[in-house]
């Protein structure tokens, strides 16, 4: 059966219609005018789940500026050794060596710079040993680019990785304080690598003619430092196992001379809006509030980006280099993230992009593991060990394919991470954020300034680690 239709242009219709008479009922394009329709309030495809901003407990921070007090510690600098790069020459920054152990608080520039002119640079391609375990440990290694895994002996003898070295570490520094040091492990190159190498003998070249290098060498312990707790703090010291009455030690709690404190940064900018706008087309939704809620959408969002990649206060920046360690393989792998966990106590989330969470699914699949799952205020989401895989798109993934996974433990009573604002700001229409009214231009704009007023502090050093050098692009590449 076929059905045979026409359609006639609207030219045509309308003169049939004319021709055919008036019409006995009202058309839809004068209906059209008066009619309302259901509508949807402006929908915005920004919008993220925001967990870093919905999980982190935040305070309020009421005289701008948050002071974090810790014990002393005796760590100096970020732990990580600069380089400086023209064409394939790779150079060390000579005031950056001063991060070695042996060389903490040395300053004398004329020294450092002897000694940054005599490391030689070498390049080792994937599976080459930069250093042999138990051979002469006569260089100090300067890991400039890539990979090194640290191999050791297990307890039947096998081969095991006992860490993963990556830009800007360095391994031997003891062999500046003497002489007749062998390796205790294995250093071999996971990916091409680029190091820079010390030899014992051009150390003690440059030490013979600079008195003072060899003089504080001399008197400054292997690991650089004072007598020091493990987690680098200035030792309480305690006696304990005694009998009878031996003299106890004297001790004290010594506190950081200089604190870090936290400013409260800021995200804002100025909406808006034609009063005509405002006064004619107010009804059903207010166009002002409309205008607001999206504005508020994208402060909110920019927030979470500054959280996670701020320079100053961002936790990829904050997180100490005792606490960030590489992937072994690329991919992150259970084995990578137990590591992860292992490194504090507590930790309440673990933060990763989209991507990483899906490179972490595949790894386990590959491995017939099936992860577990946490139920957070009714959405179910992935978890290890118990604890919460959160996606977070703000951590960025590079050119390489490459991304990070964030692990913390948070609050203020857990020594954690906490998020920091100021609540009770005039014109305050949600914790933290105002909006004030600016005028109104010749033009009937009214400008309204949104502001928020935000940051995040690490209480102490183990509340943040970093998984680096998560590998996220598929097994084929894509």
């Amino acid at each position: 059966m076929s059905v045979e239709t026409s359609a006639a242009p609207a030219g045509g219709a309308a003169e049939e219609a004319g021709r055919a008479g008036p019409p006995s009922s009202l058309g839809t394009a004068a209906a059209r005018n008066l009619a309302t329709t259901t509508k949807s309030e402006p929908q915005m495809r920004a919008v993220s789940s925001r967990w870093l901003l919905r999980t982190l407990p935040w305070v309020n921070v009421a005289a701008g500026t948050y002071r974090v007090n810790r014990r002393l510690s005796y760590v100096v600098g970020d732990g990580r050794i600069t380089f400086v790069k023209t064409g394939s020459r790779v150079r060390v920054v000579p005031a950056e060596l001063g991060e070695l152990p042996l060389l903490r608080g040395f300053e004398d520039g004329a020294a450092l710079g002897a000694l940054a002119e005599r490391f030689e640079q070498h390049e080792y391609g994937p599976g080459q040993l930069v250093a042999e375990r138990g051979q002469d440990a006569g260089h100090v290694h300067l890991i400039a680019h890539g990979r090194v895994e640290r191999i050791g002996e297990g307890p039947y003898g096998e081969e095991t990785v006992l860490g993963v070295l990556a830009d800007g570490d360095a391994l031997g520094g003891q062999v500046l304080a003497e002489a007749g040091h062998t390796w205790e492990f294995t250093a071999r190159a996971a990916t091409a690598v680029t190091v820079l190498s010390l030899p014992l003998s051009a150390y003690q070249a440059v030490a013979d003619r600079h008195a003072a290098l060899r003089a504080h060498v001399g008197r400054v312990s292997p690991d650089g430092s004072a007598p020091r707790n493990s987690s680098g703090e200035a030792d309480i010291a305690v006696r304990s196992g005694h009998t009878g009455e031996p003299r106890l030690p004297g001790t004290f709690a010594d506190y950081e001379p200089e604190p870090r404190e936290y400013e409260l940064g800021v995200a804002q900018t100025v909406l808006r809006v034609h009063s005509r706008v405002a006064d004619l087309y107010g009804h059903p939704m207010d166009q002002t509030q409309q205008q607001l809620k999206l504005t508020v959408e994208a402060l909110r969002e920019r927030q979470e980006h500054e959280l996670v990649n701020n320079p100053d206060f961002g936790l990829l920046h904050n997180a100490d280099y005792d606490q960030r360690i590489s992937t072994h393989s690329g991919p992150p792998t259970p084995d990578d993230l137990d590591e992860l966990l292992s490194m504090r106590r507590d930790t309440r989330y673990l933060f990763a992009h989209p991507k990483a969470i899906a490179a972490f699914g595949r790894e386990c699949t590959r491995r017939g593991i099936y992860p577990g799952a946490a139920d957070i205020g009714g959405h179910h989401l992935p978890a290890w060990r118990g604890v919460p895989l959160l996606p977070c798109g703000k951590i960025p993934v590079t050119a390489r394919q490459s991304s990070s996974i964030i692990a913390v433990r948070t609050g203020e009573q857990d020594q954690g991470v906490i998020g920091l604002h100021r609540t009770g700001v005039p014109d305050e229409i949600e914790p933290g954020l105002n909006m004030r009214l600016m005028g109104i231009d010749e033009k009937a704009v009214a400008s309204y300034l949104v502001s928020t007023y935000f940051s995040a502090a690490v209480l102490v050093p183990d509340a943040l680690g970093v998984l680096e050098n998560v590998v996220v692009a598929r097994p084929d590449g894509s």
